[in-house]
């Protein structure tokens, strides 16, 4: 198990959403003393303070009818009638603590901003890394490859926490697959997280055994175990589902 560091440098990978939406994204998120969740054209993502049922209807509150939040827990959550809680899967936390080499960047690689998000969209539809919706490039740096103009490959930021950042929508079209792009692209994004002092993390269904393997290759090592928890208004329309990692 890899530990956090236990200073004040740096926030809990623990309740990852809680301590950003407290802390270096404040800003994208909206909430109070008992429940944080980001903007929902920034991400799905939510926590409670705690889970009693205060705090749940304190996020019933927050959502209209359709929306769909994504919470971490450490077992499938208890919720309140009011709400619908369906578990998604096992979700491993991954840290890396050594730094990358990154010397070995082979190719050329574009940065991706407002002007990409349509196209960035487009492939994490077809890929499905993870939830991925208008702003979620406010996230952090986002990068990508093209090849004839299209964007076939792409990597970023997500999470940000105190003295860490999370890798996050790591994809690559089907037929580029296999040429090392998306290990390129994450050690792109981890070296700059690096740069600036931070420890690079991520998230992954557990069931994704291949992608696992890649992080492992890279120098990611299993930190905790969540359980990631689809939550929407009971009797609302479902919203669209969650997918990825």
């Amino acid at each position: 198990m890899v530990s956090d560091p236990g200073n004040e440098t740096h926030g809990d990978l623990s309740t990852p959403i809680w301590s950003a939406l407290g802390t270096r994204q404040a800003h994208l998120g909206e909430g109070d003393a008992l429940v944080r969740r980001y903007q929902t054209d920034v991400a799905p993502f939510a926590a409670v303070a705690d889970e009693l049922p205060a705090a749940f209807e304190a996020l019933h509150a927050l959502m209209q009818p359709g929306d769909v939040a994504a919470v971490l827990s450490r077992e499938p959550l208890s919720v309140p009638p009011i709400l619908r809680s369906i578990p998604l899967g096992a979700v491993h936390q991954m840290v890396a603590e050594t730094r990358v080499d990154n010397t070995s960047f082979g190719a050329d690689f574009l940065e991706l901003g407002d002007d990409d998000v349509d196209e960035m969209i487009a492939l994490t539809q077809l890929t499905r890394p993870g939830p991925f919706v208008r702003r979620t490039n406010a996230m952090g740096r986002y990068i990508g490859l093209r090849d004839d103009g299209k964007l076939i490959a792409m990597a970023g930021e997500r999470m940000r926490v105190p003295g860490y950042t999370e890798v996050s929508a790591v994809c690559v079209r089907p037929e580029w697959r296999g040429k090392g792009l998306a290990a390129m692209l994450i050690n792109v994004v981890r070296a700059d997280i690096e740069r600036r002092g931070e420890i690079p993390f991520l998230h992954v269904f557990g069931e994704n055994q291949s992608a696992i393997g890649l992080y492992e290759r890279l120098g990611f090592q299993r930190s905790r175990v969540f359980m990631l928890n689809q939550i929407t208004r009971a009797g609302a329309p479902a919203g669209v589902p969650l997918h990825g990692n």
